[in-house]
Formats: C-alpha cells, structure tokens, sequence
C-alpha cells in the first residue's frame, strides 16, 4: 500500500468520522428518548411506544437503496450532504408533533430521521471504497470510531435538553437533532474522494447481477451475521430504557446506560479493523456474538442497575465485533462497479430487519417482560454461528480439493 494511499485513505475516513460523530449522535437521542416519547403522547394501548424507534428503523430501510442511488448520482459529497437536510427535516417534525401531541406525526419525524441515517451508515462503506484492500477493514473501524463522541454527545444532549422547552416533553432534545444535522453538512463540505458523481451520462456498467452477487455463500453468510448481530442489538436495547424505567430506575439513569452503551459500541472501533487483519473476520463475528451471550446471561442474573448497565456494554461490544466483521466479509464480495447496489440491498435487509426487531421488542416486553428479551438471544446466536461455521468449513474443503488439484 503506497503512503500518498494511505493518507488519503486516512483523510477521507477522519472526515467521515467527523461527520459520524455529529449526524450519528441522531441515532441515540430516537433510541433512547424514541419509547419514552412514545409512552408520553399515548393514552391507552402503551404497547405501541415503540413504534417510533420502528419508524427510525423502517426510514433507514426504506432509505438504503435510495441513498445509494442518490450517492451514486450526486457523488458522495453532495450525496451525503442531501442526506443531512432529511434528517434536519425529520427532526423538525418530531419536534412539531411533540407540540401538538400527535404520536403519529412524531413516528413520521423519527421516519424522516431514519432515511437521514441511511446515508450515515453508506459512511463504512464509502471509507471501505476508497481504501486499498488491506485496508478496507481499517477504515470502516475507524469510521465507527467516531461512534465514541456519539456515545457521549447523543445523551448528554438529552439529559440537558430534554426538558428544555418545557412543559412540552423531550421536544428540545429532537430540536437539536435540527442542529446536529447543519454542523454535519458543515464538515461533509470537506469531503474529498476519488470517483467523482457518474452525473447524467449513458448506460454503465454495474457488474454482475444483483442476484448471482447475494447468492455467493459468503456473501449470504455475511449478511445473516450482519443481520443477527444489529437485530438483536436492537431488539435488546430497544426494550432496556421501558426495563429501567420499569423497574424504578430515573429516565436520566436509563439515558446514562445507552451512553455506556452506545460507547461500548463504537469504543473498540479503534482496534477492530486490526483484530479483523490478524484473526480473520469470521473470527472477530464470531466473538461478536459470544460477546451479545454474555449480555443475556447478565441481563437474566438481575434487574440490579449495574447488571443492566454491564448487559447494555456487552451487548455494544458484541454489536462493535459482529457488525464490523460481517461488514468487512461484504466488502471482500463485490466489485467497485458493482457498490451501489451491493450496498443498497445489503443495507434494505439489514434494516428492514432492525426494524422489525425494535418493533416486535416493544409487543414482547409488554407481553412477556425483560427476561424474554433476552432469551431470545440464544436462538439467534445459534443460527449465525452455525452459518459462520458451514461457510468455514466449505471453503477448508475447496482449499483443500484445490491444493489436490495441483499436487
């Protein structure tokens, strides 16, 4: 890897580190205030005050193949630019409907945000494009790493501003959400990479179908890892601020754990990419979701403040080791031509998944309460490294009829 590549590489990913760090301290402001908000505006049927975290992940679902689009059009400055006005949009109607007390519209804003973060979470991948492949991995940690200044930013924002405008709950919290978006777009504007927008010219060339592409084992596997890991994250945390709050714990204390939480996510960003280079990724996955057992086991031991604080930071390691490795296994399996709609569908399942979880985390921990949440883990857990390790084992039989072969 020459060194003008490497710094390059390096430059684009401390910028979109930069802008992760602000437009992502979005994500735990809806994560954390999203229920809580949810449970405020409903009169009756509480089991619906997770339907906003839902509408953030349902928008960053339904926002991953048009991001990519967009991003592919525009270039990845403008792109992710455009990106920051969605999400400065989402978090004015959030705001809004808190005024008028109106659950849906609230759902809506949080939506709005959601598309916004689609093309946050194309910053892993854009990072990965413009690297040389030994460092691929390296890049989408680093990028992660920005994650650090979300884990503290995201909630102190709320605990400051939560009541700031007053009698109106939580609606100067979403405000800022309007605020963080602005200062992002201020740092994207510095923004440079290789591989400029492909503008209005003819037909390119895209690469391979999209099917034959997903239907690669190891691209499959990666995606169910991918899949399994961000699932259960939030299928978890979704339900750990309604579980404290729950269980006579202050809104300001479950705030404080998805801080340690959100940091446990992203803190091992800095290291992960070299674990990933010197274990392999399947290696780092699997440790993932060792990692996401332990939160289950401890969050089963007790409804102690401690025990729901430790769950909540295993549970952001597991997610750090799972996602990155299945993401840096993505990487390895398209070409550059073929990105934008590898990308795109990889992130459509992979949050029409997440979605999925943060709304079925509400209905289960009405019906069936904390424990189940985690129970749930297992399962998963089991699945995922049953693939992860057919797929190893598949490729061991091909080395070893290939080196047959040759012998």
């Amino acid at each position: 890897m020459s060194e003008a590549a490497e710094r390059s590489a390096r430059r684009t990913a401390v910028t979109l580190a930069a802008a992760q760090a602000i437009i992502g301290s979005a994500t735990p402001i809806c994560i954390s205030l999203g229920a809580l908000a949810g449970h405020y505006l409903l009169d009756a049927d509480k089991s619906l005050a997770t339907a906003p975290v839902t509408g953030f992940n349902v928008g960053t679902a339904l926002g991953a193949l048009p991001a990519a689009v967009i991003i592919r059009w525009l270039g990845h400055r403008h792109g992710f630019m455009a990106g920051t006005l969605v999400t400065a949009f989402g978090g004015f109607i959030a705001t809004l409907a808190l005024f008028q007390m109106n659950f849906w519209l609230f759902a809506a804003g949080l939506m709005a945000v959601g598309i916004g973060n689609a093309f946050v979470q194309q910053f892993r991948f854009a990072a990965a494009d413009n690297a040389p492949s030994e460092f691929k991995a390296r890049a989408i940690s680093f990028v992660l790493a920005g994650g650090i200044i979300t884990a503290i930013l995201g909630p102190q924002i709320v605990i400051f501003t939560r009541e700031l405008l007053a009698p109106v709950m939580f609606a100067g919290s979403f405000a800022a959400i309007v605020g963080l978006a602005a200062i992002g777009a201020v740092i994207l504007s510095f923004l440079k990479m290789k591989g400029a927008a492909k503008g209005h010219g003819g037909p390119q060339d895209t690469g391979r179908p999209l099917l034959q592409i997903v239907s690669q084992p190891r691209f499959a596997v990666a995606l169910l890892c991918g899949v399994g890991s961000y699932a259960l994250m939030t299928f978890v945390m979704t339900g750990a601020p309604l579980a404290m709050v729950g269980c006579g714990f202050s809104p300001d204390e479950a705030t404080l754990g998805i801080s340690w939480h959100v940091m446990a996510m992203f803190g091992p960003s800095f290291f992960t990419g070299r674990l990933i280079h010197r274990f392999g990724a399947p290696t780092i996955v699997a440790a993932g979701f060792v990692l996401l057992v332990g939160c289950a086991l401890v969050a089963l031991s007790g409804i102690e403040l401690w025990q729901f604080w430790t769950a909540l930071i295993l549970l952001g390691l597991g997610w750090n080791f799972g996602f990155i490795g299945a993401t840096a296994l993505v990487s390895e399996t398209y070409e550059p031509a073929e990105k934008g709609k590898v990308q795109g569908f990889h992130d459509f399942v992979l949050f029409s998944s997440v979605a999925f979880a943060s709304l079925m985390s509400g209905q289960v921990y009405n019906a069936h309460g904390w424990e189940m949440l985690n129970w749930v883990v297992f399962p998963v857990t089991i699945v995922c490294l049953g693939a992860l390790a057919w797929h190893l084992a598949s490729r061991r039989r091909l080395a070893a009829a290939a080196a047959e072969n040759e012998a």
